[in-house]
């Protein structure tokens, strides 16, 4: 009786563990395919996302698409959002496009240092006349674990790129539900800097894959050890 109990917890912990090699190389290919599909859209031609695509953009299909749009920034309602970045801390310049047919969307034109967070400090910036400006799509930034300082508009201090609420706290209305990280063409007077969007998918599954197969290799070389152990201590 516990010899037939002993093998069938091996046998359970060898299920266990090839079961989870097995799951860690179905996530293995879902996020070779996922960094592919963003590679994908990254460096594909930049194109026009029209107002009527915005109630159907989601994170999964549409975060990171090139896009761009032409406009006139307007300077008066920009934010500046708190940031780390390869740079250090700061701020990311957050300023609203409007578009010829009168519709805003957010443009994150880059990062300033905390020293030319103020506008005034940076007046070749404050751009005027129609511009084009080109990036990737990124998706309003919802609250989470690692975004949960919530947004003070009355302090002027904002945690996160929650376009809803900037367009709130500058009483613009209705804006587009995603933003634009702007790409690395330089703005006049060197700041904001753009081009800073971290695209990093941690891909470590085939590592985890390797780890449960071995120890479910392991457990099944010391089965067949004891099995043989056993049959010769019966013979000798």
């Amino acid at each position: 009786m516990r010899r037939l109990l002993f093998n069938a917890l091996f046998l359970l912990a060898f299920a266990v563990f090839l079961t989870l090699g097995v799951w860690q190389v179905q996530r293995l290919m879902w996020k070779t395919k996922l960094i592919a599909e963003v590679d994908a859209r990254v460096h594909a031609s930049a194109v026009s996302i029209a107002p009527t695509e915005w109630p159907h953009l989601t994170k999964k299909k549409d975060e990171y698409r090139h896009v761009t749009l032409a406009g006139q920034f307007l300077n008066d309602k920009e934010a500046q959002v708190y940031a780390l970045s390869e740079r250090g801390a700061g701020y990311w310049v957050m300023t609203p496009l409007k578009a010829d047919d009168g519709t805003i969307v957010y443009v994150n034109r880059g990062f300033v240092p905390t020293d030319h967070q103020a506008p005034a400090t940076r007046l070749e910036d404050q751009v005027t006349g129609e511009v084009t400006v080109t990036g990737l799509l990124r998706m309003s930034e919802d609250t989470g674990w690692l975004l949960s300082q919530a947004n003070d508009p009355v302090g002027e201090r904002w945690y996160r790129r929650d376009v809803a609420e900037l367009a709130q706290g500058r009483k613009l209305g209705t804006v587009a539900p995603y933003f634009i990280d702007a790409d690395a063409t330089p703005n006049p007077g060197g700041w904001p800097k753009g081009g800073m969007t971290v695209i990093k998918f941690p891909n470590s599954h085939l590592v985890y894959a390797l780890t449960w197969f071995s120890l479910a290799a392991m457990l099944m070389g010391v089965m067949v050890w004891l099995r043989w152990f056993r049959k010769a201590d019966a013979e000798a």
